[in-house]
């Protein structure tokens, strides 16, 4: 039954806003020729219970203000228009279509259901339109209310270079039987385990995608899922999921927000503006097709019929538009001005930089985010690549936005699996990457150092595999990379054999000494703490179970290396040396004749840069003013790195402020003798050398 339309109706702001007296539902699309706002009383009704005409308000917004509803109502939309595809034009007013700005989702749609398709599947021609009504099997949009009671807990507001970021699957932190907690893979139960990240040392946490999300059908037909979640379809809305309480996500994330602010840990989201769910040209009209698809998309200039696709994912979202890029801004400020979060980590970021077809570090993706006055403020890394041409874009974007380092993931696991040509790269990587980010006016807090993350193999397979082994993804070990620079130290995967264990520890330290003390971020992917597992998968983004949960029964067995990384996370925070936000150049420190970095050989000479084989770099780092913006002072230290297999007489430098050097760390040893002191006395080194063992790194400090 169609109902007649108030005259009370608002353009601004999109979406559903609750007002006095009711409820303002506003949506945007420009070529539309009408739109029905369909009310529900059931997240599974087949029909809505009432039928709105919504009112052309102007700039191509359709609006409607409906008293009496409020908070909890269930919505969706029926947008009119031509269905046109090789004109870009999908409309099809028997599918019933999710708000952009939705706040909450019901469910994720099953694409079983063939009537979530705007065209004939059966035919398999998307230029014949199905006539089906869809409402029974999609997802309806909630009206929620922004109240919440953050019980006066404010952000921790800590500056990018002193965060230590976990990247962590929030599901996957739970989720495992050895968790303990009482809500596993939800929101809540993250909450749970707050209390082991800040026991581990982190200020940071770096969540997956945790906007609302949809498996596609080649996971449904395939029986796996889209865990890892890069296939958003809700921009504003919390993901479903992992809701703890059928319809409570917009609660419980706000919630886990604030006990993270409450520990003094921060919350960076990563997010998914690149693409959507929706998929290619035979993809379903859940969302963004459906409302105004030659809007939302990148569509083929030659055929509009087809998307332009940077992504690998079927299509691309039009942040060149500037509508479409209104609604991808206003979402990030709802994360941080409703739901507390403290920062982005935006995948495949140069598609966000591709106005037209070429990237561009001054697109009007990078340039509003920068002016925004909320979200200039906040943290924003992006993943330097796409699949697009030109898509790697290491060091090309510009201040304000920090980066993921692959160069310094594949350089440091090339280094220490012992590869030539290495020496020079790491002079870069140890320092903040300066090669990559000094020209365009960025520090080394630009530099998101990493050894692992999600994608790949985690810290323990990077050392136990030297090919992948990813047949539970059902494509017969065909995806996935096979560029893995991993190294199993003799044996292809689990061994008893002790002396390859020995040696896999022994790497897993070198490789953590490397993170945690070099300039720049370090960013730790969730469960490397305790030597977690994927049995050889360097591509588990469909594996919603063991291989990619964290298994807690790992912390007895690998005790040593998890306390070794809690001591290594305490020194690197509780020190500056580590943390400059100016690159080190070689220079004089202020009225001190030290240099702020000295590089040494193996013999107390300079470096040969240029030596292919060259295994062995050692530096000092000067403790005296660390140049932070403040006069802060710190420990010397220094640092020395032997890749080689032999052992190395390193004859000990002078130190910059005068004194001894004491041996804090030693990674040939084993624990406790691995790290000695946590207070940075160690061993005092009274001879003018040490030895360094073969692969192994030593870390001393100076002493007046």
């Amino acid at each position: 039954m169609n109902t007649p339309s108030p005259a009370n109706s608002f353009a601004d702001p999109l979406g559903a806003t609750i007002i006095e007296g009711g409820v303002n539902f506003a949506l945007f699309s420009r070529n539309a020729t009408g739109v029905s706002l369909c009310l529900y009383d059931a997240d599974d009704a087949s029909e809505p219970s009432r039928v709105i005409a919504m009112k052309n308000c102007g700039n191509f917004v359709w609006g409607e203000f409906v008293p009496d509803v409020g908070a909890g109502q269930l919505y969706g939309y029926r947008v009119h228009g031509p269905w046109n595809p090789r004109k870009g034009h999908r409309f099809n007013p028997n599918k019933l279509l999710i708000d952009p700005y939705a706040k909450a989702i019901t469910h994720k749609p099953d694409l079983r259901h063939e009537a979530l398709f705007g065209y004939v599947r059966e035919k398999g021609d998307d230029s014949v339109m199905d006539d089906r009504a869809s409402d029974a099997f999609a997802p309806k949009c909630v009206v929620t209310d922004d109240a919440f009671d953050w019980q006066g807990v404010g952000k921790p507001r800590i500056s990018m270079n002193d965060l230590v970021i976990y990247e962590v699957h929030l599901k996957g932190m739970t989720a495992h039987p050895s968790s303990g907690v009482d809500k596993p893979g939800a929101y809540l139960g993250f909450v749970e385990k707050i209390p082991y990240l800040k026991d581990l040392g982190v200020n940071a946490v770096e969540l997956l995608p945790t906007q609302e999300c949809v498996d596609e059908l080649h996971f449904v037909e395939t029986g796996l899922t889209n865990y890892w979640g890069y296939s958003t379809i809700g921009y504003f809305a919390p993901d479903s999921r992992f809701a703890a309480t059928r319809g409570e996500q917009v609660r419980e994330f706000k919630t886990l927000v604030r006990e993270c602010h409450r520990a003094g840990i921060e919350v960076i989201m990563d997010v998914v503006y690149n693409h959507t769910g929706e998929g290619g040209h035979l993809g379903p009209n859940i969302a963004f097709r459906g409302i105004d698809n030659a809007v939302y998309y990148k569509l083929r200039e030659d055929n509009r019929r087809y998307y332009t696709d940077y992504t690998g994912c079927d299509n691309t979202l039009n942040l060149g538009d500037p509508d479409v890029l209104r609604m991808a801004t206003d979402s990030l400020r709802y994360w941080v001005t409703q739901c507390g979060v403290d920062g982005f980590r935006f995948d495949l970021g140069v598609t966000l930089g591709r106005p037209k077809h070429s990237f561009d570090p001054a697109a009007p993706f990078f340039m509003a985010l920068r002016q925004d006055p909320v979200l200039r403020g906040v943290k924003m890394i992006v993943e330097p690549w796409d699949l697009g041409e030109g898509g790697f874009r290491q060091g090309g974007f510009p201040v304000g936005f920090a980066e993921w380092n692959g160069r310094f993931r594949d350089s440091v696991r090339r280094f220490v699996r012992g590869d030539e040509a290495q020496l020079a790269l790491m002079g870069y990587h140890l320092t903040g990457s300066s090669d990559l980010f000094k020209l365009g006016g960025r520090g080394p807090e630009s530099s998101i150092n990493h050894v692992t993350c999600h994608d790949g193999f985690p810290l323990n397979d990077v050392l136990s595999y030297k090919r992948k082994h990813n047949g539970a993804n059902g494509e017969e070990n065909r995806d996935g990379t096979n560029e893995n620079f991993s190294f199993n130290c003799g044996v292809e995967g689990p061994t008893a054999d002790g002396k390859i264990i020995e040696g896999r520890l022994r790497a897993a330290k070198n490789l953590a000494c490397i993170l945690l003390f070099s300039q720049g971020v370090p960013m730790i992917a969730a469960g490397d703490e305790m030597l977690k597992t994927q049995s050889g998968n360097n591509n588990a983004y469909c594996q919603d179970n063991e291989i990619s949960w964290l298994d807690y029964g790992l912390l007895e067995k690998n005790a040593d290396f998890h306390s070794f990384m809690k001591k290594l996370i305490a020194l690197r925070l509780g020190h500056p040396v580590f943390r400059r936000r100016r690159f080190l150049d070689g220079t004089a420190v202020d009225d001190m004749k030290a240099l702020d970095i000295a590089w040494f050989g193996a013999g107390g000479e300079l470096p040969d840069w240029h030596n292919p084989k060259g295994r062995f770099l050692a530096f000092v780092l000067n403790g005296g003013d660390i140049r932070n913006g403040e006069n802060l002072f710190d420990y010397d230290v220094l640092m020395v790195l032997n890749m080689e297999q032999n052992d190395v007489d390193f004859t000990l430098p002078e130190m910059p402020s005068g004194g001894h050097w004491a041996r804090v760390i030693d990674t040939s040893r084993v624990a406790p003798d691995d790290f000695l002191d946590s207070e940075l006395t160690g061993q005092m080194a009274d001879e003018p050398s040490i030895i360094v063992k073969g692969q192994s790194v030593v870390l001393l400090v100076g002493h007046v």
